[in-house]
């Protein structure tokens, strides 16, 4: 499949709208994040070497949709009917991308059913799967709510990072999940996109779904961001996570700390939306989480002295005392 279209409008062979990951039988459908915005590709993967493969060149994407992966995987794995080979598929699966604790929890809640039988497996998955929507929207509602009542406006403007919509879970997304809901209760004003270097997740993504969805927004480049803050052009921070450590450090895409210090500046919520699952009670702090690098040819380019080198860091961790509040689907934590 592919075209101009958005992920709502496209429609599988059961006239349902195309979900960002989905499992179809024996496999798994996504979409190929790579090739968007110019067009919309669903993967067929078959195997879990593939999987591994899509979630490293980040085909698939995003805490809540790389649980998903995980836990589709292992089910994937099991139906081979070898229990040795899947234990080690696991831990392919779990090391693809280190920093991100979805993808672990997800491999970890359907391996745990591999006594059990194939049929365990898938089914602890699917439930994984079918969860997120669910917990998404309620996430979605319950941020809105609290960022209204907690600013005393009927609409605001918000700043966000990095791609935390649809096309980072299985259907709505997380803090994109609470800018919709905020646009859907006519208390939206403008959302500031950061770009998001190197690979532009924030460009090409979450600027594609806010115009799908006919939500106005103003990209920039990451290191203006906070300059956006400052200016008192947004009221609030919105931002996902892909891990958040037992003292609520963040986790979060590289650039998510800078916005954070100068919310804290301005004296306006820096707010976190995640899963529950997204919080890591086994990781104490923030320094305790390895960060992936990246190869750097994802950020030197052919205006770069052939002599240079260059570190592509993922992810920066917020210590917790610059996060006003972390919204789940159960609660809202508040830290400052």
């Amino acid at each position: 499949m592919s075209g101009h279209a958005s992920i709502e409008s496209c429609r599988d062979r059961h006239n349902e709208p195309v979900r960002t990951i989905d499992w179809r039988g024996d496999h798994i459908e996504l979409i190929d994040q790579t090739r968007l915005p110019g067009e919309v590709v669903m993967l067929r993967i078959e195997t879990v070497d593939a999987l591994v493969d899509a979630i490293k060149r980040l085909a698939v994407r995003g805490a809540p949709a790389l649980g998903v992966a995980g836990a589709l995987g292992m089910a994937m794995a099991a139906l081979t009917g070898d229990t040795v080979q899947a234990v080690r598929q696991a831990e392919s699966l779990r090391a693809a991308r280190p920093t991100a604790v979805n993808l672990s929890w997800g491999v970890d809640r359907a391996r745990a059913r591999l006594g059990e039988g194939p049929d365990a497996v898938l089914a602890e998955a699917l439930e994984i799967l079918e969860a997120d929507v669910r917990v998404n929207h309620t996430l979605g509602s319950r941020g809105a709510r609290w960022l209204l009542d907690a600013l005393g406006k009927q609409a605001v403007n918000v700043q966000t990072h990095c791609n935390t919509g649809a096309l980072a879970c299985v259907e709505w997304g997380t803090a994109l999940g609470v800018i919709r809901a905020l646009h859907q209760d006519g208390a939206l004003g403008r959302v500031y996109v950061n770009e998001t270097r190197p690979l532009l997740q924030g460009a090409k993504l979450t600027a594609w779904e806010l115009a799908q969805d006919g939500i106005e927004h103003t990209l920039v480049v990451d290191s203006a961001g906070p300059s956006v803050v400052a200016r008192g052009m947004v009221d609030a921070v919105i931002v996902g996570a892909d891990r958040i450590a037992a003292n609520r450090d963040v986790i979060n895409k590289v650039g998510t700390y800078p916005l954070a210090l100068a919310a804290a500046r301005a004296g306006i919520p820096f707010v976190v939306a995640a899963p529950e699952s997204t919080i890591d009670p086994a990781t104490p702090e923030g320094s305790a989480v390895e960060i992936e690098i990246r190869d750097p040819a994802e950020v030197l380019g052919t205006d770069t002295p052939a002599a240079t080198t260059a570190l592509n860091l993922a992810f920066d961790v917020t210590p917790a005392d610059l996060v006003t509040a972390i919204v789940t689907e159960d609660r809202v934590l508040t830290t400052r």
